[in-house]
């Protein structure tokens, strides 16, 4: 009797289930989008649960699906991104799908550590945490997804994504291909899921969501302080101010080149990249002249201030100071300029330039708002200082302790090792462009989820799993 009971029970269980995804798949808008954020939770959870049966060697094997699908969509994706954003550049957003694709780390990444003695044997493995709500941002909207995916599923979790409105058919297509390529690949369907309508309110019905385990946010500011603030397990991949330094020992010309390439890339919008560039005096003409030679395009005068009214608005705030009445005035980016080309923005200002200009310049003092303002457009501020000591000092003061990246331009491994003391940042580039600190033209694996606010650093599979420790007491140690 009771055996029958177990048996009927588990029918009703097997049929209510299969409902359950019969009904999911009608609602579904596409390969892992859904209307409503609760729908896409529940399918990323039931694909969770299909996902924690599969060995380690089937999960390298989507991932593997993953990186071909996206590799060989990197156009259709880089393209679509800047058709919609309006922001950036079709080749340099190609770079970064293929690097996402390529250099993300797999099951590889994963490492189990034993420990064997008079006692027994102790294993800690990393484990899932079952399914991340990842929020992701309008600058880098494929690149960031391709590189979460194939990190989270590689560390056996599902995938719920927020994505930026204004990245949403990029966003979406993204997430489509890859779980088409999952399924192929014999994978559980919404392994990735999303919805058709991202927006502040369905980001926070995510953060709140029970079913959700683990927060990953790459974007601003407000979008790292918002998880935080959820009660749950959060990564912060915030924004950045990097400063590049250059001092008189640097190969000048080589510097100018990295400069102009990093500045440039994407037009600014990687958090990565050389925003403002601090420069010992007594090189600084010679830097500028190379970076004139190398695709920047040098503005003074007027032509900044005019420049400065288009891509920032100020804002005067008074405040009482004794008998005196003093006024503090405070810049906010012009959105409709963010990842423009140079070309464009010196248009706006009537000055014509071909389109093989990467990069506007102009010298400046420290406290200027292009120095203090991370802009995400190609326009590099140079702020001339008397030594290397003053250009630490200030390069420290302009990243706004974020913790992100800096670059340094020298051949005195002094100089290198006082300003890498100095800035603490997570990423640390020294003679080359800063997007080699992301795996292009440098050494090691690629993210674009760098958690400076958190501090996990450049996120990999490993990031995004828990440690669990199983111990057998005086057995299996052989020696």
């Amino acid at each position: 009797m009771v055996g029958e009971q177990k048996f009927i029970s588990q029918i009703v269980a097997e049929v209510l289930a299969r409902l359950q995804e019969e009904q999911s798949n009608r609602t579904k808008l596409g390969c892992g989008i859904f209307p409503t954020m609760e729908e896409a939770i529940d399918a990323a959870q039931r694909a969770f649960r299909k996902l924690r049966t599969m060995s380690k060697e089937k999960r390298e094997e989507l991932v593997r699906a993953m990186r071909d699908v996206a590799y060989t969509n990197a156009r259709l994706l880089a393209e679509m991104a800047v058709a919609e954003t309006g922001m950036g550049r079709v080749a340099d957003k190609i770079i970064k799908n293929q690097l996402a694709a390529r250099r993300t780390p797999g099951t590889e990444d994963l490492k189990t550590e034993a420990w064997t003695g008079d006692c027994g044997l102790t294993v800690v493995e990393m484990a899932p945490y079952g399914v991340i709500g990842a929020i992701t941002p309008t600058t880098n909207p494929s690149a960031t997804i391709i590189n979460n995916s194939i990190g989270m599923i590689a560390a056996g979790n599902a995938v719920v994504f927020s994505p930026h409105p204004t990245a949403k058919n990029t966003s979406l297509k993204t997430v489509e291909i890859l779980n088409e390529a999952i399924i192929k690949a014999g994978g559980p369907p919404d392994l990735l899921t999303t919805v058709a309508e991202p927006s502040i309110e369905v980001a926070n019905c995510l953060m709140r969501h029970h079913q959700i385990n683990l927060l990953v946010a790459t974007g601003g500011p407000a979008v790292v302080k918002a998880v935080l603030s959820s009660g749950k397990k959060a990564i912060g991949a915030g924004a950045g101010n990097p400063p590049v330094v250059v001092d008189e020992t640097a190969d000048i010309a080589k510097a100018a080149q990295s400069i102009i390439a990093g500045c440039s890339f994407d037009n600014n919008l990687p958090c990565i990249a050389e925003k403002e560039a601090i420069v010992v005096g007594s090189v600084a003409d010679e830097l500028m002249a190379y970076m004139r030679k190398y695709g920047g395009y040098q503005i003074k005068g007027k032509a900044i201030d005019d420049l400065m009214k288009v891509v920032l608005t100020e804002t005067s705030h008074q405040a009482a100071a004794g008998c005196t009445d003093k006024h503090r005035k405070t810049y906010s980016v012009n959105k409709a300029y963010v990842g423009k080309d140079a070309h464009v923005l010196l248009r706006t200002i009537g000055i014509d330039v071909p389109d093989s200009v990467r990069t506007i310049f102009c010298e400046v003092d420290e406290d200027h708002p292009f120095v203090t303002e991370e802009l995400m457009m190609p326009i590099l501020p140079v702020v001339q200082v008397k030594n290397i000591d003053a250009a630490i000092e200030l390069a420290v003061k302009v990243e706004h302790g974020n913790r992100h990246t800096a670059v340094m331009h020298s051949k005195n491994v002094d100089n290198m090792t006082n300003f890498a003391r100095a800035i603490q940042t997570t990423i640390f580039v020294k003679n080359g462009p800063s997007y080699a600190g992301i795996g292009i033209g440098g050494e090691g694996f690629t993210t674009f989820t760098i958690a400076g606010p958190t501090g996990e650093g450049l996120t990999s599979a490993r990031t995004f799993t828990r440690q669990r420790r199983c111990v057998l007491v005086d057995g299996f140690s052989i020696v």
